[in-house]
């Protein structure tokens, strides 16, 4: 499998590593500032890039027919219109906030107890997640879906806020530390005790493995996926 990288920092080399341990070939390496490239040469690329650049990333690979998988986070904004020229060009695309199968496990936990816990007026909900001090949105992708899961099974909550809440919105805070790749929390607070569910990522080994394994699922295939159907979960 021929694999583009749009995106060569860290999580970018990472992919490249894992990639070629599993026997495929990367044939394009994009820095944050290319814009000048021929995504042609690849059988599927995989879009690490930054908020500002990963929209024109995937509309270009779907403009000629290569399937994209994304994991660029804070460009959601424009997700609407990359699902629309997918459909157009019968193309092949999947954005998860975050790739790794622990994470995705952890997203069907947290909508679980979201379910069971909705009833239970007297517990509060709040979020937290970590992150390396190079990632620039904030709150992460994973936060963001983590939240909105919890919204869509629990009709108390309308939304999130950053840092703040209230009676109908939740909060999350966002940390920025060095070298930690990822941690994320969601506690259910009560007088009496607390519930928290957390998934705390090691390395980027996890994410990286997670977005070869979509891009050698979504080979052959048309349609905009998630992690459920390349895991077959939820």
């Amino acid at each position: 499998m021929k694999i583009a990288l749009l995106g060569y920092g860290k999580m970018g080399k990472t992919i490249e590593q894992i990639a070629i341990n599993r026997g495929h070939e990367i044939v394009l390496t994009i820095d944050k500032n290319d814009s000048d490239y021929d995504i042609s040469q690849a059988d599927v690329a995989i879009d690490f890039s930054i908020p500002t650049v990963a929209f024109n990333n995937i509309s270009k690979c779907l403009n000629n027919n290569v399937p994209v998988i994304s994991g660029t986070t804070g460009w959601l904004d424009h997700y609407d219109e990359a699902v629309a020229l997918c459909k157009e060009k019968n193309g092949a695309f999947i954005y998860a906030s975050n790739y790794s199968l622990g994470v995705n496990i952890f997203f069907e936990l947290n909508k679980t107890l979201a379910k069971m816990m909705s009833t239970l007026k007297q517990y509060n909900i709040s979020m937290e997640e970590i992150h390396h001090t190079q990632k620039l949105d904030a709150p992460s992708g994973t936060a963001i879906s983590l939240a909105e899961d919890v919204i869509a099974q629990n009709a108390n909550y309308k939304g999130w806020k950053l840092d703040e809440g209230d009676e109908t919105t939740i909060p999350i805070v966002a940390k920025r530390i060095e070298d930690v790749p990822g941690t994320h929390t969601v506690a259910y607070d009560s007088e009496v005790d607390t519930i928290n569910i957390e998934h705390i990522a090691h390395n980027r080994q996890g994410f990286a493995l997670g977005a070869v394994v979509a891009a050698e699922w979504i080979i052959g295939k048309a349609g905009v996926f998630t992690m459920n159907d390349v895991l077959n979960i939820g």
